[in-house]
């Protein structure tokens, strides 16, 4: 197909523009194939740090490496010629100072061709939040629950649950729009808060765990599919059981194998007594 007969990709400032609820489909994708999915039903994509959890078998988000999320964002890619990719930007690569997050999100967008990158958190980010965009940099923010944080929430626990709680989630989500994020996820917040953050905030609010209030949903798509068994948050629906579907698949496969029956390699063997 020539680049004249491409479907345009939705940018940053198309998802910047969408107000009104229901106007953000938003799925997470690891690699080529997932995005490739995924990628005519979503407006965004995200290339989430969840990857360490549900592709790597790690404990937290915390062991995600630059290097790790440059190349599945490089596969994505590959899979999504029509959705805005979000790549998020592991922990310990933004927080140290401006320049090194500014660096360290270059070399994303330089290498793998995505619109933006994600960063976690709120009034303390906002500096390199701004910083970042005033370099040409999409950031998409992230508030509320903050998994990389989540130590020092305590566990994955909601946010906003009483006054004080409920006034930093909205100070955070508004410092991070007037730096500049093109949108806001809001993470593990009660429906109140999420209520006001999406009907105050000049950038769009997609919402993981944060009620039907906000513009948006994301969810990570191995949870909605079935595939990651592991753990499934309370605000997760699952549309199909993959997992338990592929499991029976291979076992079939085993017994046959077992049984002295290889699938499929008759139909090689006849080819080749045919020549």
């Amino acid at each position: 197909m020539s680049a004249h007969g491409r479907e345009r990709r939705i940018t940053t400032r198309d998802i910047h523009q969408r107000r009104s609820a229901g106007s953000i489909v938003a799925l997470t994708a690891y690699s080529m194939p997932m995005a490739k999915l995924i990628d005519r039903h979503c407006d965004l994509i995200l290339v989430g740090d969840s990857l360490g959890m549900v592709l790597y078998g790690m404990e937290s988000t915390l062991g995600v490496t630059l290097d790790m999320m440059i190349a599945h964002g490089q596969a994505v890619m590959r899979g999504a010629p029509r959705a805005c990719v979000i790549v998020d930007m592991p922990f310990g690569t933004y927080q140290e100072s401006r320049e090194i997050a500014f660096r360290n999100a270059a070399r994303i967008m330089a290498e793998t061709g995505c619109s933006g990158v994600k960063v976690e958190g709120g009034v303390e980010m906002a500096q390199t939040v701004a910083f970042l965009v005033e370099r040409g940099i999409p950031v998409l923010g992230h508030v509320g629950l903050k998994p990389q944080s989540v130590h020092s929430h305590g566990g994955f626990r909601v946010q906003g649950r009483d006054e004080a709680g409920a006034a930093q989630v909205r100070r955070d989500a508004e410092a991070i729009a007037r730096a500049g994020a093109f949108a806001v996820v809001l993470e593990g917040t009660v429906e109140p808060v999420a209520r006001t953050i999406a009907a105050e905030l000049a950038a769009p609010v997609i919402g993981i765990g944060a009620s039907p209030a906000c513009q948006g949903q994301i969810l990570v798509t191995d949870d909605i599919l079935g595939l990651y068994g592991e753990f499934t948050p309370k605000f997760v629906k699952r549309y199909a059981e993959l997992g338990a579907t592929a499991g029976d698949a291979i076992a079939r496969y085993a017994e046959e194998v077992k049984a002295g029956r290889f699938p499929g390699e008759e139909h090689c063997f006849s080819a080749a007594a045919k020549k």
